[in-house]
């Protein structure tokens, strides 16, 4: 299938367009690779107008990697604060320590041996910021690619990743990683976006498959989405003299390793009836059923002043119990 597409003259294209339109982002100012791997995880989930506030905010409180290596984790949670998905914020700061120990390691592969480091953050950032010849596969350039050359593909499995990848690294084999790698995410970004596309803003205008075969608005194909579980919260909440009693969280699906109410979940078939709040995490559709103590008991409790809860843990799940609740 690849034979039959000239990668030379994508790659021309490509590159070529890249360097007369990117946009001027606060993490390309130079080839730092702390400043790389922070922005593309914050940049999970998360859209660029939103992140360049926090990636700047953050920076200027942990301007190099030993210094976010040797922060305590609510101070990095806290920096984080409003980006939610708090794991990349806690696998950042386990990478980090590592890091700062041992220094960057060059190549995709090792990488991808470090905590959060996934197929994806790991060869963007040996590219971009060492130039090794791995390509790079996340939602804009499976979107960018899958139109570019007509493939009616299931990305989310393993033998379509595999085909795309593949096209990925043939591009990035040609040289320039990292313009090619960065010129897939900026076309997706902003010109093969998923609703309003500019095909005439596109360097493959004129050999563009999808717009050849008008497939543009049916590439790539969509995910079957996946139901939400629901889950049923009963967080046991107790207020004294200021302060809030929470533990470990050792027993709940969300928020994993973070300070929250004791309680008890479970998962159910249906929503119950009677709840206080709703909230959702990533295909968990959570019910929350207070229950108000005015004590509560256990080895691992820890009495936390309210005014400090924020700093402990930065979720709004947690706000939103208490905004239920009596104080």
């Amino acid at each position: 299938m690849s034979s039959n597409y000239d990668y030379k003259l994508d790659h021309k294209q490509l590159t070529q367009w890249y360097k007369k339109n990117q946009r001027a982002l606060p993490w390309r100012e130079n080839k730092d690779p702390y400043r790389i791997w922070l922005s593309e995880v914050m940049l999970q989930q998360t859209t660029v107008v939103a992140v360049i506030p926090y990636f700047e905010k953050f920076l200027k409180k942990f301007p190099t990697v030993q210094d976010l290596a040797q922060a305590p984790e609510n101070e990095v949670l806290e920096a984080w604060a409003g980006l939610g998905y708090y794991s990349r914020a806690r696998n950042l700061h386990k990478a980090a320590k590592a890091l700062a120990e041992n220094g960057f390691p060059k190549t995709a592969a090792e990488l991808l041996e470090l905590p959060g480091f996934g197929p994806y953050t790991s060869r963007a950032v040996a590219s971009i910021a060492f130039g090794e010849k791995v390509g790079v596969l996340d939602g804009n350039v499976i979107r960018v690619l899958s139109r570019r050359y007509g493939l009616k593909l299931e990305w989310w499995n393993n033998k379509g990743r595999e085909t795309l990848q593949k096209i990925s690294d043939e591009l990035s084999l040609l040289g320039n990683a990292d313009v090619v790698n960065q010129g897939l995410m900026e076309l997706g970004a902003t010109v093969c976006t998923p609703q309003k596309v500019t095909c005439m803003l596109c360097p493959w205008v004129n050999t563009c498959v999808s717009r050849e075969k008008n497939l543009v608005e049916k590439l790539p194909l969509k995910k079957p989405r996946k139901e939400s579980e629901v889950w049923v919260w009963k967080p046991f909440v107790a207020i004294k003299d200021r302060k809030v009693a929470l533990v470990k969280n050792d027993y709940a699906p969300f928020l994993k390793g973070q300070m929250i109410f004791p309680g008890e979940i479970a998962m159910e078939k249906n929503k119950p009836k009677d709840y206080d709040v709703k909230h959702n995490i990533t295909h968990h559709d959570i019910f929350i059923q207070i229950h108000s103590k005015k004590s509560v008991s256990g080895k691992n409790i820890e009495w936390v002043e309210l005014k400090e809860l924020k700093k402990v843990n930065p979720s709004s799940l947690l706000q939103k119990v208490l905004h239920k609740v009596d104080i």
